[in-house]
């Protein structure tokens, strides 16, 4: 997909990833780029409330015409494990994954008049893979990649096309939030290889482009996906040794 006089819409607009896709979007030149978020962009939207979508959704179609590409890009993180309060568990899935579901229920109905649509998912590399420390993130951002799997295979053929972008470590404020300045902390950011938000859009552009599934700003996350799947057993052993690096265990 070029974005040349494209109608865009991107949510969790208002800081890191979803900033950094509004701003290089709009280099392309696109019709309108409409940033969504909570607060900080464009338009204040609820993407866990459905019919909050569904009119972001009518009203962009309305003013600029059909959407060309939906990015879910809203997401949140816990630090947290399965002993995490059941509210906080209903909210991460709210955020992460029925964001994309409401994102696809109201889309749905112009991709299939039109034959055409795009949607791109913004899961993370622990939806391929984990992530240490946080259990919430981890299911869902893993439940997020299912999702986009699902709709590319059961609604390609109405003209629906999906990318899920998979980053490891962004700087963003949602991952720098929960790393403070300590010895530890640095060996996390050095592991994690962690990119700024830019370089993540640029990746995207390219990804788009060449209308790749799978966009990874963090290439070495396919050969950590391939170690995985090989040997699932040694890889879990693996991670558990880096997870007694990082703890001092």
């Amino acid at each position: 997909m070029e974005l040349r006089d494209k109608v865009v819409v991107v949510t969790g607009a208002g800081s890191g990833i979803g900033a950094a896709l509004v701003e290089r979007f709009g280099r392309e030149t696109p019709r309108v780029v409409v940033g969504v978020d909570l607060r900080g962009a464009d338009r204040t939207v609820d993407v866990t409330d459905a019919e909050a979508v569904a009119a972001l959704v009518r009203d962009v179609e309305a003013e600029h015409g059909p959407i060309d590409l939906y990015c879910s890009n809203a997401g949140i993180a816990t630090g947290l494990g399965v002993d995490a309060p059941e509210e906080v568990w209903r909210r991460t899935w709210d955020v992460n994954v029925m964001g994309t579901v409401n994102a696809a229920r109201a889309l749905l109905p112009s991709v299939r008049a039109r034959g055409e649509g795009y949607l791109l998912v913004t899961a993370s590399a622990a939806g391929l893979l984990t992530n240490l420390g946080d259990a919430p993130y981890s299911a869902t951002k893993h439940a997020a990649v299912g999702l986009a799997e699902w709709l590319a295979i059961t609604h390609g053929d109405d003209g629906l096309k999906v990318s899920c972008l998979c980053p490891q470590g962004v700087r963003t404020p949602m991952l720098m939030g929960g790393i403070d300045a300590g010895e530890e902390s640095a060996k996390v950011v050095e592991l994690m290889g962690i990119v700024e938000p830019s370089l993540v859009a640029d990746v995207v552009v390219d990804g788009l482009r060449d209308e790749r599934f799978l966009i990874l700003p963090h290439p070495e996350v396919a050969e950590y996906q391939v170690n995985k799947a090989t040997s699932p057993d040694r890889w879990i052993g693996g991670m558990r040794k880096l997870q007694r690096r990082l703890t001092g265990g």
